[in-house]
C-alpha cells in the first residue's frame, strides 16, 4: 500500500517510510543493508486454466479433452498401506463407487515409471478409475493433494473429473517456511493453518525459529518450554506429520554461548528435550550475532561434534542445518580464512547452510549461488527474506512472487525457505508462489502464479483482493517490489480527462474494496490482519477521488 500512495497520488504526494528493528543490541544490521533501490517489472502472464488449478505446477499433465469420470457418487478406497483414509475428506466414501487406488514405494514406482525422488508420483485418471502411484508416502500424499485441486476446480464443479495423465516430481529436496523473522512471533492457530496450507502446496519444511520467542534464543535457549508451550510444539509437530512435513526445531544461542563443555551439554540437553517433543530435524542459527558466538571454527567444531553425538547417534534424525554469520555477501569475508571457506573444508557434508544472497533481502541469482557454493562445497540452501517486513512493519506485502531464477536446479540449491510476515495468513499469497516456484521451477510464472493465488486465498471476493493486492506490493525501501503497474498516472499540466476518468475508476475501486473484502472473506485470521491496511486503503480512495475533482476545479 505504500507503494500505491507515491504511484497513484503522485498529485497530492503522500509518503512513507518505515525503520528496522533488531533483537541483539550490539548488532546493527540497519547500518549494513545496502540492498539496491531498483523496482523491477514482474515477468510472466496470465494463462487460461480452464478452471483446472493445480498448484505447484506439475512438470507432466496430458488431459483428454472429452473423457470424463464421475465420482460425484463417491470412490472406493484401494490404500495399500493403510496410510491416506484420513487425507480423503474432500471426496465421499462408497464401497460401489469409483476406484480409487494408492499406492508406494520402490518398488511399485520403477514399475510405473516414478523419478525416484522423495515426494514424486503418477496420477492417472481414466475408464478404470484413479490411480497414485508414489515414490515414496510423502510422494503418494502429494497425489492426493493434486487429486483435491482438481476435484476443486471450477470445471469439475459437476464432480466430473477429466481423464489426466500425470508425472510429477519437486525440483528441490527442502521447500518450506522458516519462521525467522522479528517482531511478535506467530500464534498457535496461525502456524496450525500455515500448516495445513504447506501440506495441501506440496512444501515439505516448517523451520521453527522466531527470534523473540525466549526459549529459542538468548538468554533462555538452555531452559527447557514450559509446559504449555512444549504442548503446543508436540500439536505443530503432530501437525506436520499428518501434512508430510519436516518440524526443524531451531536453537539461537551465539549471542551468549561459551565454548565450553558446560554449554555443550547445555545445548545437547536442549535438543534432548525437544527430541522427547517429537523433533526429529534441528538447526542453529548463527545469525545477527557478536562478540566470540561468530568464531567459524568454534561454530564447526560444535556442528560436527552434534552431527556425531546426537544426530547420527539417535538413529531417525533427519538432518542438522545452519545459518552462518556471514549469511549474506554484503558482509561475508571472500577470502579462504572466512567463516564460509572453513565451512567448506571443515563442516561435516551431511550438514546444510543458510544464505540469503548478495544482501540481506535479494533476488536468487546462479552467481549468487556460484560465490557461496564454490566457499562451502555443497549447494546452498536459500534463506530468502521475502515476503519478511521486519524491517518495514507499517507495509503488507500482497504482491507476486519474483526476482528467482528459473534457470536454477538441484544441482545449484538443495532448497528453499521463505521467511514471512508476522502476518502468517496475509503470507500465504507469497507462500503459495513459493511453492510453485521449488517444485517446477523452469515452468514458474509470476504474475500467473499471483492471479491464481488470490483466487485460492480470497475466492468470493477475489476481483477486490486483487485490487487491494496490485496496490499492496512495494517495501519502499530496500528490496523494492513492482506496484500498481496497471495504473497510469500523470501531472496535473498533463491533464487527459479520458485518463483521468480511469484513475477515478481505480480509486473508486480502491475505496470500495475494504468492504466487498470484508463481505466476501472467509478466513477470519487473514481478515483480522488486513484491516488495519484495509481501513486506510479506503481513506486513499476517497482522497484520491476528491485530489482529482479539485483538479478539475483548479483546471
Amino acid at each position: 500500500m505504500i507503494d500505491c500512495r507515491k504511484s497513484l497520488m503522485v498529485c497530492i504526494g503522500l509518503l512513507m517510510c518505515g525503520t528496522f528493528s533488531a533483537q541483539e543490541s550490539e548488532f546493527d544490521l540497519a547500518s549494513q543493508r545496502s540492498e539496491a533501490q531498483d523496482v523491477f517489472a514482474v515477468p510472466g502472464k496470465k494463462l487460461d486454466h480452464k478452471g483446472i488449478i493445480i498448484n505447484p505446477t506439475p512438470h507432466k499433465l496430458v488431459l483428454d479433452p472429452i473423457g470424463r469420470l464421475d465420482i460425484s457418487g463417491g470412490v472406493c478406497l484401494k490404500d495399500k498401506h493403510g496410510k491416506f483414509s484420513e487425507d480423503l475428506d474432500f471426496v465421499t466414501f462408497n464401497k460401489k463407487g469409483v476406484k480409487l487406488s494408492v499406492d508406494f514405494g520402490s518398488k511399485v514406482s520403477a514399475k510405473y515409471g516414478v523419478k525416484s525422488v522423495s515426494g514424486a508420483y503418477r496420477m492417472n485418471i481414466g475408464k478404470n478409475g484413479i490411480s497414485i502411484v508414489g515414490y515414496d508416502e510423502r510422494g503418494a500424499f502429494y497425489g492426493l493433494q493434486t487429486l483435491r485441486q482438481l476435484v476443486e476446480s471450477s470445471a469439475t464443479v459437476t464432480g466430473e473429473l477429466p481423464y489426466v495423465e500425470i508425472d510429477d516430481y519437486p525440483d528441490l529436496k527442502y521447500r518450506g517456511v522458516v519462521e525467522g523473522f522479528y517482531g511478535t512471533p506467530w500464534s498457535h492457530e496461525v502456524r496450525m493453518s500455515l500448516i495445513d496450507f504447506y501440506g495441501k502446496f506440496k512444501m515439505n519444511s516448517y523451520l521453527y525459529g522466531p527470534k523473540d520467542d525466549p526459549y529459542h534464543s538468548c538468554p533462555n535457549w538452555r531452559l527447557p518450554y514450559p509446559e504449555k508451550e512444549a504442548g503446543n510444539i508436540k500439536e505443530l509437530i503432530e501437525a506436520c506429520k499428518r501434512n508430510r512435513v519436516d518440524f526443524v526445531w531451531a536453537i539461537h544461542p551465539g549471542q551468549d554461548i561459551k565454548w565450553n563443555e558446560e554449554d555443550y551439554q547445555n545445548l545437547v540437553n536442549k535438543f534432548n528435550l525437544m527430541y522427547d517433543l517429537g523433533v526429529r530435524a534441528f538447526a542453529l542459527f548463527f545469525d545477527d550475532i557478536s562478540g566470540e558466538g561468530t568464531n567459524p571454527v568454534k561454530q564447526t567444531e560444535l556442528l560436527n561434534r552434534l552431527t556425531k553425538d546426537f544426530v547420527k547417534s539417535k538413529g531417525d534424525v533427519a538432518y542438522l542445518t545452519v545459518c552462518p554469520t556471514d549469511y549474506s555477501k554484503l558482509w561475508a569475508n571472500p577470502t579462504p580464512q572466512g567463516s564460509l571457506a572453513i565451512y567448506g573444508e571443515t563442516l561435516d557434508p551431511s550438514i546444510e547452510v543458510f544464505w540469503t544472497g548478495d544482501v540481506v533481502c535479494s533476488d536468487l541469482t546462479p552467481e549468487t549461488l556460484d560465490w557461496v557454493n564454490s566457499r562451502i562445497k555443497r549447494p546452498a540452501y536459500f534463506w530468502w527474506n521475502y515476503p519478511v517486513t521486519d524491517y518495514v512493519r507499517n507495509i503488507i506485502l500482497q504482491g507476486p512472487v519474483y526476482g528467482l531464477n528459473t534457470s536454477l536446479d538441484s544441482n545449484d540449491l538443495c532448497g528453499i525457505a521463505s521467511n514471512p510476515m508476522e502476518h502468517g495468513e496475509a503470507s500465504k499469497l507469497a507462500l503459495y508462489g513459493v511453492a510453485d516456484y521449488t517444485w517446477n521451477i523452469a515452468a514458474y510464472n509470476p504474475i500467473d502464479n499471483w492471479e491464481r493465488g488470490l483466487g485460492e486465498l480470497m475466492p468470493k471476493a477475489r476481483e477486490a483482493y486483487r485490487t487491494f493486492a496490485i496496490h499492496s506490493c512495494d517495501t519502499e525501501t530496500g528490496y523494492r517490489r513492482d506496484e500498481s503497474w496497471e495504473t497510469k498516472t500523470f501531472r496535473i499540466g498533463d491533464w487527459n480527462e479520458t485518463e483521468a476518468q480511469a484513475l477515478w475508476a481505480e480509486f473508486d475501486k480502491v475505496e470500495k474494496a475494504p468492504a466487498e473484502i470484508e463481505k466476501g472473506c472467509t478466513n477470519k485470521g487473514l481478515m483480522s490482519e488486513l484491516t488495519p491496511w484495509l481501513q486506510e486503503f479506503g481513506k486513499l480512495g476517497t482522497r484520491g477521488k476528491r485530489a482529482l475533482e479539485l483538479a478539475r476545479v483548479y483546471r
